[in-house]
């Protein structure tokens, strides 16, 4: 797989869990998506989940299980449904083993101006995507894109996830959507934690789900690939971000206005 998907027609959405809670809850989620995207033709669908959230408000989060143990569930997710698999990774040795699971690795927003994780994601020869820090304009991202390209490897993208806006909170420019596309690569929109708002419960992050769909059809009409959307059967339970995942509930009808918003800015 490489990220000249996300060029042609097909619209591509990034879905899962935002972090993996346990094997079996994951597979159920897998399961779920797999079969609500089946029906979905023109919708590439990516999995998505992580092994382990290193950025976390307070040191008591939860984190998930662990790059082997994670690891492990990637594998058989993406060999029982015959699916691509994504997650982040924090490390150049990280990079290096996630990728013999993992069609696409994540470069968290935080990290991604850092040259030895960028550059062993590079090498290790999965799609790599770079979420733009809510730090960075969107200009600047070009150096991390020539970092991985610096290794020979041309499957990257970019992932806008808003600006920091004063304190916990985040806004979405859509001038970064064509800056970004400027750059020579696919551009995602984080619908789910561009909604965030960091450390805003205090210990825990907070969330304004009801801004994830019309910033979410703001971003598609500005031209972006495809859409990465944290989902979960109960957010309000989930171990990490729930204030700002959409519920597997609510996920079809999003999609739908995601498909109408992509062909007609296509």
């Amino acid at each position: 797989m490489n990220f000249s998907i996300l060029q042609e027609q097909k619209l591509t959405i990034i879905c899962g869990p935002c972090v993996i809670e346990s094997r079996e809850d994951a597979l159920v989620a897998a399961e779920f998506l797999t079969k609500l995207f089946a029906k979905r033709k023109k919708i590439h669908f990516i999995f998505k989940s992580s092994y382990d959230k290193a950025n976390r408000s307070s040191i008591d989060s939860y984190r998930g299980p662990g790059l082997e143990e994670g690891l492990k569930i990637l594998r058989e997710i993406k060999e029982r449904f015959g699916i691509p698999v994504f997650t982040d990774v924090h490390s150049p040795e990280e990079a290096t083993q996630a990728a013999q699971v993992c069609d696409v690795i994540q470069i968290p927003a935080f990290l991604c101006r850092q040259t030895d994780l960028l550059v062993a994601a590079g090498k290790s020869g999965a799609c790599v995507n770079i979420k733009k820090g809510q730090f960075m304009a969107p200009w600047d991202m070009t150096h991390a894109v020539e970092k991985v390209r610096s290794t020979g490897n041309q499957a990257v993208a970019i992932t806008e996830r808003g600006t920091s806006f004063g304190y916990n909170n985040l806004v979405s420019d859509m001038r970064a959507m064509p800056i970004l596309k400027d750059l020579g690569v696919p551009v995602i929109y984080d619908a789910t934690h561009s909604v965030q708002l960091p450390g805003g419960q205090g210990s825990t992050s907070g969330g304004q789900r009801q801004f994830i769909l019309p910033l979410s059809k703001a971003a598609l009409a500005a031209g972006c690939n495809g859409i990465y959307a944290e989902s979960h059967p109960n957010p309000d339970r989930a171990k990490c971000d729930g204030p700002n995942m959409i519920s597997f509930a609510d996920l079809d009808h999003y999609i739908d206005q995601w498909e109408k918003i992509y062909a007609a800015a296509k």
